[in-house]
């Protein structure tokens, strides 16, 4: 099930847990936030450990870990941010089109727009 259908069914003001709340806003609700500091946190302790074995400079992997930690939390940020925006949009439009259908079901205007293509009879 998409991440975005699932946030529109768990809107359950009886479920609410206490996350992590930084700056007055709770976290554990921001859509990728979980997903992307996990993979950041893994490839830069990944990539730290291994630069420290390949050059014994402990500065450096310092560095070049946090480094990674940064870049890779910002790309999978971006990416997840973008599917999900993309996903949003399209459960509204889907929304819409319902919406529609049920509105316009059994009248004229159904049939007006099944001729013209816009509305397809199941």
């Amino acid at each position: 099930m998409d991440t975005v259908v699932k946030s529109m069914l768990d809107e359950d003001p009886e479920d609410e847990k206490k996350g992590l709340v930084i700056f007055g806003r709770d976290v554990s609700k921001i859509p990728c936030f979980r997903e992307s500091f996990l993979y950041g946190i893994s490839s830069g302790v990944g990539v730290g450990l291994i630069s420290f074995l390949k050059t014994s400079k402990p500065l450096l992997s310092q560095h070049i870990g946090v480094g990674t930690f940064a870049i890779s939390t910002l790309i999978t940020w971006s990416y997840c941010r973008y599917q999900w925006s993309k996903q949003k949009f399209d459960a509204q439009l889907l929304q819409e089109a319902l919406k529609d259908k049920i509105r316009y079901e059994g009248s004229v205007v159904e049939k007006e727009l099944e001729n013209k293509g816009v509305l397809k009879s199941a």
